[in-house]
């Protein structure tokens, strides 16, 4: 493992083999629950036994990403700089998370998937395996923010769906296999398999035959 001096390293955190992990890099950063029992404890973060993150071979981990306790990452995981990950967030082998993008937590990402920079993913949201996300895409779960509650239900993205940059994806919504959402578009509904959303609200196109391929990341 290629290591910086000022990387930090909490809790039961494990790490596989041939990794790179850059300049200030948390990995197994505590949660809000943790942090609360070390404050009314007296305890050093540094010195407490709770789960922290693993993260398999070959990692390339750029400066200053924060990987949260609870936070399982397979083989070949690769971000930018200043990438969050938050707690029981579940990442599979090939991932790429791009630079400045936020998983707030509580998220499943399968295998071979591109997120670019700048996206942010809220808490809840299933990402299948040869998804595409476009660089400033954002991703919603709550239908009335701080008005009522609705329960953070966020998008699922099918296996083989690509967003374009700047889209907004609203709460609950399910982009089916291989469908392709342009950019800069607001999906408020579902869009079928295999389709192209595009407009603001976004309207269903039929996709070419030859983008009827999966993304191949």
């Amino acid at each position: 493992m290629i290591r910086s001096e000022n990387v930090k390293i909490y809790g039961k955190s494990s790490i596989g083999k041939n990794a790179i992990i850059g300049d200030g890099v948390i990995i197994g950063h505590p949660t809000a629950n943790i942090l609360k029992i070390a404050a009314s404890s007296g305890s050093d973060i540094k010195d407490m036994d709770f789960k922290g993150s693993h993260i398999g071979d070959h990692a390339v981990i750029r400066s200053n990403s924060t990987i949260y306790s609870d936070v399982d990452i397979g083989n070949n995981f690769r971000t930018g700089h200043n990438v969050m990950v938050r707690e029981e967030t579940r990442i599979g082998n090939d991932v790429l998370i791009g630079t400045n993008t936020i998983l707030d937590g509580c998220t499943i990402i399968g295998n071979n998937v591109s997120i670019q920079g700048n996206v942010y993913i809220p808490l809840n949201v299933i990402i299948e395996d040869h998804v595409f996300i476009g660089p400033c895409a954002v991703l919603s779960n709550d239908k009335y923010p701080i008005r009522t509650k609705s329960g953070l239900k966020g998008p699922i993205l099918r296996k083989g769906a690509s967003l374009g940059a700047n889209s907004t994806i609203l709460p609950g919504i399910e982009v089916g296999t291989g469908a392709m959402v342009a950019a800069g578009a607001l999906v408020t509904k579902d869009v079928p398999p295999w389709k192209l959303a595009i407009g603001f609200p976004a309207r269903f196109k039929e996709l070419p035959e030859e983008l009827k391929v999966l993304n191949n990341i």
